[in-house]
């Protein structure tokens, strides 16, 4: 360096089997991500990164002001990231205006991709100090041997199938769904939409007059192919050494058995079942005996409370509640029957009897006789359930009709009844699975989330299923016994697919099996998908950073691992037949490299139909603001290149003296900082500015707190975003106040910032409620 005014970097592998040197200017804002894998390694100094070779150089070299003199067969894509090219000659053209009538612009002048995935590296930030450039020009490639065995290898596969699926979704659609089991095919109109509330009720409609049940297709179908001794169902109990395992068979045995009971007790085709069970096997069961026979089942996580339990029940109004007499989360234990109790009494106040409380004995948290108990209504699952057949016809449904409710529940008003069905969303998961986790039939497959989120449903029970896969079901805490439990799970189980919440620490374990990683959750910044990928991952394999909602159904935005290459923190692309678009306040379409509203125009079949027994909220809450589009409530970015980031929620948002600051903004530049592990941000009410910016920031382990990191954490953000949204309060905290499922709860943190302490609510459903009384006794901290 000595005062010198570029960087000389020499690079070479298995990309183009040639050296490549840039001349990189130290004020310009070039960043470049150097990824390599055994066998070949990065070595840095202070003057250069070399990857070894014996080929002969080819200079490639950039100034401040020119573009990358590029060697014939390099291109580039929108806005100048490096991707090769089929054609002989260097990309010389003019840049393609980025506009979202073209949703493929992003892979049109790719064929496919340089290889040599690896541990990612900040190469400005090892030689000058700071980072040069925004994280949308960090590039990471998937390995060769990943892309070759990918399901979708390149860039151009995926052009080839993106463009089937929005150019003519009824044949593409129409091919999947054919894959599966249909008693009866649809009519000639493959799907049917208004997204327009100008043009009257809102109404989506796919596979109509198809009849099928997704129960028999995760089961029976695998069954028949052959499949029926494949583990289906891989359990860990809370405490280590208690296991258990089903194969598809076996599966099929209990599910028909509890199928049997629900039709003997008066469950019909449509009526309600209410699941309020933790991560037992129990709980797919329950789900999948439920949509044997037609019933509408509605998991309910087992850790809200009473109150909010009755909330739903009251507006469900179910024939059968099912959960079990208590569960141990960690060294805790939660009462579940006590809870369900005290809401069957509070729905009963209100006019809504349950007549029968199907209770499981989960007899290593409590035993049978010390649970309550009500004669004539509550029934234990181990005094009936095995006296039914093992055998249960199958109740077919035309694919519109009603397969589960899923409430969400926001921080105000009532619960919204997210309503999906049959046959669309049965397509819909068990692609986005095979594709999103490049799913093949040798993994061992296991998410972290409870089912009573819609991952659960989606990416723990459906999904899963439909695609033949063994997947691990895990009742405890991550946590517990130690914070290795997680890792000696994947080392057990050999899990080569795992989607979670990367919030998890890691130590002794060798985690070899894993080859894919999905993110769960919170949007994850760059800094965690980093440290994600180099030691979670070990910097080789990919990560699936989803984007999607309870409504959707399934993945919306999500790279497809081995197609092309990733931005850490970047959703990336649209999944087949997902138009997103971004619009300004208006919402007028927004071209090229912007930010805004995201919306998407078009259905796809997963979507979800109607609220429950809310048609109008339906409409007012997703389709009113931009008529014409589905309205996701999340704010978006797309950079040069056409790649999508997620803002985060439109509410998340603060005006600080007329200045809109996206809260994920400022808790990526806080996270950057190496010694933060992790940050949330939320607004409060401020005299002077209308609203300040106030940060719950969770330290590296072992670093203290202090006056001087404070202030070292408030220049990394004025540096990186400037003086405006500097956080007023950086609030000390060992850890945030999230749900199993990885997402941050940030109503309360709302709440503890603005000391409105008797206002915090319901925090029953929170993975470690402890956290909550640690961070207000930190408040002044």
């Amino acid at each position: 360096m000595d005062g010198g005014s570029s960087i000389k970097i020499v690079m070479e592998g298995r990309m183009t089997h040639h050296t490549i040197i840039i001349n990189i200017n130290i004020n310009s804002s070039t960043s470049c991500i150097l990824t390599s894998a055994p066998p070949f390694p990065t070595s840095l100094t202070s003057k250069s990164c070399i990857l070894t070779s014996s080929s002969p150089p080819i200079p490639i070299s950039r100034t401040a002001k020119s573009p990358l003199n590029l060697p014939p067969g390099f291109g580039f894509g929108f806005g100048g990231s490096p991707l090769v090219r089929m054609e002989d000659q260097p990309f010389t053209g003019p840049r393609k205006n980025l506009t979202t009538s073209n949703h493929l612009r992003h892979v049109e002048s790719m064929s496919h991709l340089p290889s040599g995935a690896g541990r990612i590296t900040r190469l400005n930030a090892l030689i000058l100090g700071e980072a040069l450039a925004s994280e949308e020009d960090d590039l990471v490639f998937p390995s060769e041997a990943f892309s070759t065995q990918a399901h979708v290898s390149s860039p151009r596969k995926y052009l080839e199938m993106y463009e089937r699926s929005v150019q003519d979704p009824s044949r593409f659609w129409s091919d999947i769904a054919s894959q599966f089991y249909w008693r009866e095919k649809w009519g000639q109109q493959v799907y049917r939409e208004n997204l327009d509330v100008r043009k009257g009720k809102i109404e989506i409609e796919w596979f109509k007059g198809g009849m099928t049940n997704i129960c028999y297709n995760c089961l029976d179908r695998n069954i028949e192919s052959g499949n029926g001794d494949k583990i289906a169902i891989y359990w860990e109990g809370n405490e280590p050494g208690i296991d258990s395992s089903l194969t598809y068979n076996q599966l099929l045995a209990r599910v028909c058995q509890l199928a049997n009971y629900l039709k003997e007790v008066g469950v019909h085709k449509g009526d309600a079942v209410v699941i309020y069970l933790p991560m037992l096997m129990e709980l797919p069961i329950a789900m999948l005996a439920c949509a044997r026979i037609g019933a509408i089942h509605s998991v309910v996580f087992a850790g809200f409370s009473a109150e909010s339990l009755a909330q739903r029940i009251i507006d469900c109004r179910p024939k059968v509640v099912i959960t079990c007499n208590a569960v141990r989360r960690g060294s805790k234990i939660i009462y579940l029957k006590e809870i369900v109790d005290n809401a069957l009494l509070e729905s009963a106040q209100n006019g809504i009897i349950i007549d029968v409380c199907l209770t499981y004995e989960n007899d290593s948290a409590m035993k049978k006789e010390m649970t309550k108990w009500i004669k004539g209504r509550d029934i234990w699952w181990q005094d009936v359930i095995l006296k039914y057949p093992v055998t249960c016809d199958v109740e077919w449904v035309d694919a519109e009709d009603p397969l589960f409710l899923l409430y969400t529940s926001g921080s105000t008003g009532k619960p919204k009844g997210v309503l999906h069905t049959t046959g669309g969303y049965m397509v819909y998961t068990a692609t986005t699975f095979k594709y999103a986790f490049d799913y093949k039939p040798t993994d061992i497959y296991w998410c972290t989330a409870d089912c009573g989120w819609i991952t659960g449903h989606s990416y723990v029970t459906y999904g899963p299923l439909l695609n033949g896969a063994t997947v691990v079901v895990f009742e405890g805490a991550p946590n517990y016994p130690d914070v290795g439990r997680c890792w000696d799970i994947v080392d057990k189980y050999k899990v080569s697919i795992f989607y979670t919440a990367p919030t998890l620490y890691v130590s002794r374990r060798s985690r070899k099996s894993l080859r894919v990683l999905g993110s769960v959750g919170e949007p994850i910044n760059p800094s965690a998908w980093r440290w994600f990928f180099n030691v979670i991952g070990d910097a080789r394999c990919p990560i699936s950073d989803t984007w999607w909602q309870t409504e959707t159904g399934g993945f919306m935005i999500t790279p497809l691992p081995g197609a092309w290459p990733q931005k850490p923190g970047s959703a990336t692309f649209p999944f087949f037949g997902v138009q997103p678009v971004i619009v300004d306040e208006k919402g007028v379409e927004i071209e090229g490299e912007c930010s805004g509203y995201l919306c998407v125009k078009r259905s796809w079949p997963g979507a979800f139909r109607t609220l429950h027994g809310d048609h109008e909220r339906y409409e007012t809450t997703y389709f009113s603001s931009f008529p014409g589009y589905y309205f996701s409530g999340d704010g978006c970015s797309r950079d040069k290149d056409g790649y999508y980031w997620l803002t985060g929620r439109v509410d998340d948002v603060i005006n600080v003296s007329g200045h809109r600051i996206g809260t994920a903004e400022v808790e990526s530049a806080l996270v950057s900082h190496p010694q933060c592990a992790e940050a949330a941000v939320v607004g409060v009410e401020h005299e002077v500015k209308g609203q300040g910016i106030y940060a719950f920031v969770t330290l590296v382990e072992g670093v203290p707190y202090s006056d001087e990191l404070r202030k070292s954490l408030v220049l990394v953000v004025r540096n990186q975003i400037g003086a405006f949204a500097a956080p007023d309060k950086i609030h000390w905290a060992p850890g945030l106040p999230k749900t199993r499922s990885g997402k941050i709860m940030r109503r309360i943190l709302r709440k503890i910032a603005s000391r409105q302490l008797d206002e915090l609510g319901d925090t029953s459903t929170l993975a470690d409620p402890a956290v909550v009384d640690q961070l207000i006794a930190l408040a002044d901290c």
